[in-house]
């Protein structure tokens, strides 16, 4: 069983419950699913781009990805509708306990002059969303191979009801905040 899994069974529900007072282990909030999205911009130019994204993305995540298409076309960016613009992937049970582990323990340190998290980035539903500058923080990337840098956006979907309880969720699994000052 993994790690991370673990450590919320067995230390997280118990903290949290007391801490919120919740009547039932069913109130307790709980990761749902991790969406991981990587947006290219020159995809028209540079086609080998996406490919490439994909390959990266399925490494770090060990699923493979789906390619995000626009929506409606848009002059003033040259978007097309219907144009690949991207590729994602979104995570659940065992895979995403998994990536959640190997981000706050592997790839989060590794970040240069990193200070922490934003403890702000909440949508007001319980969801976290964060972004990185690059893909080379994931040990599974190798710098030889890599053609450009790419960032990529996390989003942490919780059950939780409030941001208060979803912070107190991804900070007890482990998730490194800034201290608030």
């Amino acid at each position: 069983m993994n790690a991370l899994k673990e450590l919320y069974e067995k230390q997280v529900v118990p903290a949290l419950t007391k801490k919120f007072e919740y009547k039932s282990t069913m109130q307790v909030p709980k990761l749902d699913k991790i969406v991981i999205n990587i947006g290219l911009g020159d995809t028209r130019e540079n086609p080998k781009a996406l490919e490439n994204a994909m390959k990266e993305l399925a490494q770090i995540t060990g699923q493979k990805p789906i390619v995000t298409k626009a929506k409606k076309s848009i002059a003033a960016f040259k978007i097309r509708e219907g144009q690949d613009l991207g590729c994602k992937v979104t995570l659940r049970k065992d895979k995403m306990y998994d990536f959640a582990y190997k981000l706050f323990n592997v790839a989060l340190p590794r970040v240069r002059d990193f200070r922490g998290m934003s403890p702000d980035s909440f949508d007001g539903r319980g969801n976290y969303s964060m972004g990185l500058k690059e893909q080379l923080i994931f040990p599974e990337i190798e710098y030889d191979k890599v053609d450009k840098l790419r960032g990529m956006d996390i989003i942490f979907v919780t059950t939780a009801e409030t941001d208060e309880e979803a912070r107190e969720l991804l900070r007890l699994l482990g998730m490194p905040f800034k201290t608030q000052k």
